[in-house]
């Protein structure tokens, strides 16, 4: 608030109560009070919620105070160490990002919204699940509880089952290793999984990691987290890396766990659909008379 108060911004608190409630309380405000700028202080999951409550008012805006455990999306973006400024996010301008759009159905339940960062599917997602059960016990948290996971999946390598379909083309039926429907390129606290994806393309990246064994993993992980998995010696063999518009992933056991921008939910089979230019995302610029 002091920021604000010296830059002479009118500023409101809002401290939300429990998962859920950050995207009601955006849609409530915007409903009554009609769009403003509202400022995500946490990670991906919480900018995931208010871009949710922001979608049905077009002229809303979105920013993020970096304050999570990944904060994935706004390492999309030129400088990100300006995301840690309430003021260069007071200040700062807008530009359009797209969003995925996502509709299933789980023990007859209906769900649908809107993915900003990444969907994570097979062995990213039991490494994020396993990453929250991690950061519960003391001694552990951020990124030396990610690692740990990673080791402790890579015993287990559950992976899954699935049928993907692309633009109407089926590219994998039968056991994969991983799967990741990315609108930005990060994830997992700057992981590089899709370099090729960009939140202003139009499109989705996905990309798809065959059943391979735990000795392939260990070899493949360095280039998966630096964003190169398609420079590895073979990949062509067991990677693949496609834009689309459209996505229908199947699980063969009827229903599967899927990370949505770092939560994760239960899920039956799953459509995606790119959108392009979705939401007004605020961009922290430093004024030219800034120094370092």
């Amino acid at each position: 608030m002091s920021a604000a108060n010296e830059i002479g911004a009118d500023v409101r608190t809002y401290i939300t109560k429990e998962i859920g409630d950050a995207q009601i309380y955006v849609q409530n405000y915007c409903n009554n009070m009609g769009p403003a700028r509202f400022i995500a202080c946490g990670g991906d999951g919480t900018l995931n919620e208010v871009v949710n409550g922001a979608m049905a008012h077009p002229e809303a805006e979105v920013g993020v105070l970096p304050m999570g455990t990944g904060n994935d999306f706004c390492r999309n973006f030129e400088d990100r160490r300006l995301f840690s400024s309430i003021v260069h996010q007071i200040k700062g301008s807008c530009v359009l990002c797209d969003a995925i759009r996502y509709q299933t159905t789980y023990q007859g339940r209906k769900k649908e919204g809107y993915g900003v960062n990444m969907f994570n599917i097979g062995f990213d997602c039991n490494v994020a699940d396993m990453t929250a059960e991690m950061k519960k016990k003391p001694f552990i948290s951020g990124s030396f509880a990610y690692f740990i996971s990673i080791l402790l999946m890579l015993i287990q390598k559950k992976g899954a089952t699935l049928y993907i379909e692309m633009d109407g083309e089926t590219v994998q039926d039968g056991r994969l290793l991983l799967t990741s429907v990315a609108n930005g390129q990060y994830c997992g606290g700057g992981i590089q999984s899709n370099p090729q994806a960009s939140v202003f393309s139009g499109s989705m990246n996905v990309n798809i990691i065959q059943n391979v064994t735990r000795l392939k993993v260990m070899n493949l992980l360095p280039h998966y987290m630096k964003g190169t998995i398609m420079q590895a010696r073979g990949a062509d063999e067991y990677v693949i890396s496609k834009d689309c518009k459209r996505l229908l992933v199947k699980p063969a056991s009827g229903s599967m766990r899927i990370c949505v921008d770092g939560e994760i939910m239960d899920a039956g089979n799953v459509t995606f659909e790119i959108v392009p230019r979705a939401f007004r995302f605020v961009v922290p610029k430093k004024e030219e008379n800034e120094q370092e």
